[in-house]
């Protein structure tokens, strides 16, 4: 699971490890944030020549990790919360206890949602809320999200294992009801590292949960296994929201699909690509 923690307004990469119920911080992330370097990843090489007993210590105890980078996952520094600590001794900054503090709450929150999933939900809705959104977009996203993991334990059923595929198959129902790619989409909205669904309107949410939902309801009916077969069942349930959505724009002359976002004005882009 990949997400992003917020200290001081400074974004950090994590990922948690199911298996190993462990927490992965990303390594030039935490730098930034303890340093306002300009260049975390120089800072990080830096130290390590200078402090030969930490980059002995960052090579053997310090993984790669798959996180998001500029919108595509890649491989990444990583430390778990020992591996931080140890680091931040060597960084001299003011910031170093209120971020051990802060990393101490990141893991017993993960341990309390872990004991009670509810407690995961009511901070994602304490976390929109906060970034203004009403409780009927928040009440459509999370609805949403329940018809997304139902589509997806029927591909991990029908033998989807590969996260691409999982991606391929989003992206053709994607595709299909929208006239546009994910990507595209993203770019219309002027997103980068951000969650797409996080960005979408009400009318967007329902539309991709009715695709999805037509989708895993297809599939069950035609019992599709594998990529080629839930390929089908993807482009015939995105092929139901497109109707829905020609029809109710045929209605009322407005796009469902547009360029609107919850990016604060400056970052807002105005621009969206013509359906296919």
């Amino acid at each position: 699971m990949d997400a992003i923690k917020v200290f001081e307004d400074r974004k950090v990469r994590s990922h948690y490890d199911k298996d190993n119920e462990t927490w992965y911080f990303s390594i030039v992330d935490i730098i930034e944030a303890l340093t306002d370097s300009k260049n975390p990843t120089d800072y990080l090489k830096k130290i390590r020549k200078r402090d030969i007993e930490l980059g002995s210590y960052i090579g053997t105890n310090c993984p790669q990790v798959t996180m998001l980078t500029n919108g595509k996952k890649r491989k990444t520094l990583a430390g778990n919360v020992e591996n931080i600590f140890r680091i931040i001794q060597s960084i001299p900054s003011p910031k170093a206890e209120p971020f051990k503090q802060w990393l101490a709450k990141v893991g017993y929150e993960r341990i309390q949602e872990i004991q009670d999933p509810v407690q995961s939900i009511d901070r994602a809705r304490e976390n929109w809320k906060q970034h203004g959104r009403s409780e009927k977009w928040i009440q459509q996203r999370m609805m949403g999200q329940e018809t997304r993991n139902k589509l997806t334990d029927y591909w991990k059923e029908a033998g989807i294992e590969e996260k691409n595929e999982f991606a391929i198959l989003t992206n053709i129902i994607h595709q299909e009801w929208t006239g546009l790619s994910v990507k595209e989409h993203k770019e219309a909205k002027g997103l980068k590292s951000q969650n797409l669904r996080d960005h979408m309107s009400e009318a967007e949410l329902i539309f991709t949960a009715l695709a999805e939902l037509s989708t895993r309801q297809i599939a069950e009916n035609d019992e599709a296994k594998g990529l080629t077969e839930n390929a089908v069942a993807s482009k015939k349930g995105g092929t139901v929201a497109k109707n829905a959505r020609v029809e109710l724009e045929q209605q009322t002359g407005k796009n469902v699909v547009t360029n609107e976002n919850f990016l604060p004005p400056s970052e807002r882009k105005k621009t969206l690509p013509k359906k296919k």
